[in-house]
């Protein structure tokens, strides 16, 4: 009795095992091939559901049938114009051909190492055929800057004529036709990043600032000439104000000392005693602005000056 149930339980378990070795499952994201020793058999299933394969001999191998990343590691390009630059760049790939692909790279590992040949090979290649330029731009838009700025710099942008987005298409149509019998199409491909090597970004950074330095100077020097153009009016203005009121005051001057000679002129007509009285103050004036205390002088006694200093005796 013991003898029977264990041939039937080694015959369920050797069932289940035949069982679980003939059927394998499809996701709506997977494809399969079935190879037989290591060879593929019959064509590719890509319709998810539950199939069936002989066991032991057959194996099932699942490829992914959504998109999948390719991400390059920067590399060291040349441009036409020698300039060295880092280019980093992903792509974005699909398996078409499940059974082509499978004969041609086995698994995704051997399509990623085949993508970095094809893909880093075609971006080195039309990266080294253009100028930097055409790598960085994609158009020839107009620089946004101010009419003054954009005559001190006395240029603008370079035209392009190829530009950054058709090098990415170029690169794409190329590695798909050198990807062909792969059995995989490359759905995408961009330029993440541009950087130059230390030596040409040393260079770059002192063009730039040798250039914001000339714009500084231009900005200094049209300030300083605007300057001395405003200090040159300003001078002329204050001339012609002060030549203006020295002349005004002249006149007011004038025409008191004008009066004063007429007062005078009255007072002296009217009596001797005005007219001595005249005589006196106008000596007693020009005493006091011709001499001071360290003044020493020698007068005629017929001077007119010297009646008055001997009337004070």
């Amino acid at each position: 009795m013991k003898t029977k149930i264990i041939i039937i339980l080694a015959i369920v378990l050797l069932a289940i095992i035949v069982l679980r070795q003939s059927i394998y499952i499809v996701n709506e994201t997977e494809q399969v091939i079935v190879t037989q020793f290591g060879k593929p058999v019959g064509e590719a299933i890509t319709k998810p559901g539950m199939k069936f394969k002989v066991p032991f001999t057959q194996k099932a191998n699942y490829f992914e049938k959504r998109f999948m990343e390719w991400d390059g590691d920067p590399n060291q390009i040349p441009t036409k114009d020698k300039k060295f630059i880092y280019v980093d760049t992903y792509a974005r790939w699909q398996i078409t051909d499940p059974l082509q692909f499978f004969k041609r790279l086995t698994n995704e590992r051997g399509a990623q190492s085949r993508l970095d040949d094809i893909l880093d090979g075609q971006t080195r290649d039309f990266i080294a055929n253009n100028n930097i330029e055409e790598a960085v731009r994609t158009s020839n838009r107009i620089p946004i800057t101010t009419d003054s700025i954009s005559e001190m710099l006395g240029d603008s942008l370079m035209v392009i004529s190829v530009g950054r987005e058709k090098i990415q298409n170029m690169i794409i149509e190329a590695a798909n036709k050198q990807a062909a019998d792969l059995g995989i199409v490359i759905l995408d491909f961009r330029i993440k990043r541009i950087n130059y090597t230390q030596e040409v970004g040393e260079q770059v950074y002192e063009r730039m600032k040798s250039e914001r330095f000339r714009i500084a100077d231009k900005f200094r020097s049209e300030g300083q000439g605007e300057a001395s153009k405003i200090n040159g009016e300003k001078e002329r203005e204050l001339k012609t104000i002060q030549s203006e009121a020295f002349r005004t005051a002249e006149e007011i001057k004038g025409k008191a000392d004008a009066q004063a000679a007429a007062i005078y002129a009255n007072a002296y007509d009217k009596s001797p005693q005005a007219r001595s009285l005249y005589s006196f103050v106008k000596t007693m004036e020009t005493f006091e602005k011709t001499f001071d205390g360290q003044t020493s002088v020698i007068l005629s006694t017929d001077s007119e000056l010297y009646k008055y200093l001997k009337s004070m005796n």
